[in-house]
């Protein structure tokens, strides 16, 4: 099983990398577009900021080779963010592999702060890559931008607003939330994605 994680310019590569080691994977972090295209799945973390990011991304043609992808992938935070068709964050057309926008968050009470950071709950789950966990459970977020409730959305959560916690579309999937970061919870979601890509080789 090669899992491969995208390793560009933005943070948190690492403990993505060590919650797949600890599923007993080692992963692969490269940007290199043949090592990405064959891997058995993808992982798409990141934590940064989204005008840069996509710069770097198509500096190096790996916007390309992320919505060329055919084997199951994962986009997580800035991931996901990206994988949308715009970002409000710079004013930056994205990867449009979801038909969605990236909004910033507009607290209306002072204790409403930005980003919004720590545990939350899911609710609406709807996939396979929520197996084993049951609505009202906790995940960790870190972010002042966020999507929309919308079609895709496969949980979702809610601060100031309701808004999509998760998206699936074909062969991708995205957490706004880190699952790296979300205990146990976390790790059960990485090892359904695991179990995803191994029953689409089968």
């Amino acid at each position: 099983m090669d899992v491969v994680i995208i390793k560009y310019n933005a943070g948190n590569i690492y403990s993505v990398a060590n919650a797949v080691r600890r599923l007993g994977i080692e992963p692969i972090v490269t940007d290199d577009a043949a090592k990405i295209t064959s891997a058995d799945c993808v992982l798409f973390p990141g934590q940064g900021e989204a005008a840069n990011t996509m710069q770097y991304l198509r500096s190096k043609s790996l916007d390309q080779v992320i919505k060329s992808l055919r084997q199951p992938v994962l986009g997580i935070c800035i991931g996901m963010q990206l994988m949308c068709s715009h970002s409000e964050e710079g004013n930056t057309d994205c990867l449009g592999i979801f038909d969605a926008e990236v909004k910033r968050f507009c607290p209306t009470l002072h204790s409403q702060k930005i980003p919004h950071m720590g545990w939350n709950s899911l609710h609406n789950l709807k996939s396979p890559l929520y197996e084993g966990i049951s609505d009202g459970d906790f995940v960790y977020f870190v972010h002042s931008f966020y999507v929309p409730q919308n079609d895709l959305s496969i949980a979702d959560c809610d601060y100031i607003q309701p808004f999509c916690a998760s998206m699936h579309r074909s062969n991708y999937y995205a957490t706004q939330f880190h699952p790296e970061k979300s205990g146990a919870v976390g790790e059960q979601i990485l090892r359904n994605f695991i179990q995803i890509a191994r029953q689409s080789h089968d």
